[in-house]
């Protein structure tokens, strides 16, 4: 056996056991979910003995106590229209601040650099009164347009266009190309790791949103799949495990999957350094 080989066997058996630490509580949710109700509250193994699917079946048929597919689908639209427009905004803002000859970019950069170090609660109080001095409360319009800017975004996209060689698009202006077109045909494809990055960041973090919902939703049909799992397990199902985790795994799911598909480009972004 070769001496790296040895040397990383531990490693890997260490990596191993932070990994089933880590999903440990994830498979118990899971298992939890299939358990009956009795069975959840008096056994502790992770198998469940019987079977069951009644728990996900209560859930998806009490249309009246759960809508749980109005709520994924105003969480949908949320995070979608959401984290289209930070993408979108952020590249142009970040853009511009790079490329262009902005007035005052200094105090721009600044501005957002001092943005980066308020914590997002300092903020939630001042956007509640003003939604609701303007009657928009339980709506998407609170649900969506604190989401459409990201400092963080601005912040992450600018120091990677710092570090982009200009000889691309100068060869582009050479050719007679537009700005916008330079803008999607040279810097786009550049910057699509760090944009999926940001798209990730920003879908999850909406996603998993519970604070700001909770605040700007009255009626339970406007409500998001996390604000709607967190006051259903608060309700009658609460002396009931199975069907909490079972609302979990739900809520759980899309994120998982997002997370899953753009894993990939998540990596791109922290190991890319040159362009291709």
């Amino acid at each position: 056996m070769k001496r790296s080989t040895r040397k990383a066997i531990p490693l890997l058996i260490l990596a191993t056991i932070i990994a089933i630490l880590f999903l440990l509580p994830l498979i118990w949710m899971v298992f939890t979910s299939f358990k009956t109700l009795s069975e959840s509250m008096a056994s502790s193994s992770i198998l469940p003995q019987v079977w069951t699917l009644e728990n996900y079946t209560g859930i998806f048929t009490s249309v009246s106590e759960a809508p749980i597919f109005r709520w994924l689908f105003n969480t949908t639209v949320i995070t979608a229209v959401g984290t289209i427009i930070v993408v979108v905004v952020d590249i142009l803002a970040a853009y511009s601040l790079a490329r262009l000859n902005v007035p005052g970019k200094k105090v721009i950069l600044g501005m957002i650099f001092a943005a980066l170090a308020i914590p997002g609660i300092v903020t939630l109080f001042p956007a509640f009164y003003m939604f609701k001095e303007v009657g928009l409360l339980d709506s998407y319009i609170p649900l969506i347009m604190p989401y459409t800017a990201s400092t963080m975004g601005v912040f992450l996209v600018y120091n990677f266009l710092l570090a982009f060689p200009k000889d691309l698009e100068e060869a582009a202006y050479l050719d007679g190309a537009s700005q916008w077109q330079i803008l999607y045909h040279v810097i786009f494809p550049a910057i699509k790791p760090v944009a999926m990055t940001l798209a990730v960041i920003t879908f999850l973090a909406i996603y998993n949103d519970y604070l700001w919902p909770s605040l700007v939703t009255n009626s339970n049909e406007m409500k998001t799949i996390t604000l709607g799992i967190a006051t259903l397990i608060q309700g009658s199902n609460f002396v009931n495990p199975a069907k909490m985790m079972a609302s979990t795994v739900i809520a759980t799911i899309p994120a998982i999957v997002i997370f899953l598909l753009a894993n990939k480009h998540i990596v791109k972004s922290v190991t890319n350094t040159g362009i291709k």
